[in-house]
């Protein structure tokens, strides 16, 4: 079992970390919980019924926060000639083709997330190995690979969350800074929810949404009823 520190310990005093709760309750447990000298992150852990080793069972997607992520995002816009200048207009803070490919390679990766237009992926694919295990690599489904980079720059800017199901079944997700309060997080997470919900596979069978959990970077998970999820997102109390 992982030791805790004084303050953890003290913020799940008397609290029953396996009782299942309403998604209200898990975020409003969660934020008075919180307990670093810093603005934590409030995360999302989400179980979903799907087996991702088959590729149409695989849910990947982005979604825009109506409050955004409550940091400062630094984009790199993979493109040639007059994209530029439009990646630009719209707050990239990056923008090449051969010359930041050729960085890359070099070791520049400062950068949080990255878009590119069809016309370069072939460069950009050169140094995939680099941006893939990083999560920086653009891909279609995500809306990173399009030749709208002014759209893609300013959704990414304004607060956009990018997930992806890892192997065991799991979707994990940032949904804002404490700081926020119960409401805004709680109108992010409804977003996030609801394009999930939009993207199950049709090979999915049985329940979608097994088991959720709401938690901060320091504090402990809160467990949500998963007979509850759905009326959340349909917008119930």
């Amino acid at each position: 079992m992982p030791k805790h520190g004084k303050k953890y310990r003290k913020a799940v005093d008397g609290t029953d970390l396996q009782l299942k709760l309403t998604v209200e309750e898990a975020v409003s447990k969660s934020l008075s919980s919180a307990f670093a000298k810093f603005d934590e992150t409030v995360d999302l852990a989400l179980g979903l019924g799907v087996e991702p080793k088959y590729s149409d069972q695989m849910v990947r997607g982005a979604c825009p926060l109506p409050h955004g992520l409550g940091k400062t995002v630094r984009v790199a816009v993979f493109c040639k000639g007059e994209k530029e200048a439009e990646a630009k207009a719209a707050g990239a803070d990056i923008t090449g083709a051969e010359e930041l490919v050729a960085k890359v390679k070099e070791g520049f990766l400062d950068f949080d997330a990255a878009v590119a237009t069809p016309d370069v992926m072939a460069l950009v694919g050169q140094v995939g190995r680099l941006l893939g295990p990083r999560g920086l690599m653009p891909n279609a489904k995500t809306g990173t690979v399009t030749f709208d980079v002014a759209a893609a720059v300013k959704e990414i800017k304004a607060g956009r969350v990018d997930f992806k199901v890892d192997k065991a079944g799991v979707l994990h997700a940032p949904l804002g800074k404490v700081s926020f309060g119960p409401e805004k997080i709680l109108e992010n997470l409804r977003a996030l929810l609801t394009e999930v919900n939009r993207l199950k596979p049709s090979a999915a069978k049985g329940t979608y949404m097994k088991a959720m959990a709401v938690s901060t970077t320091m504090g402990p998970g809160y467990k949500v009823d998963p007979t509850v999820i759905r009326k959340f997102i349909e917008g119930g109390a």
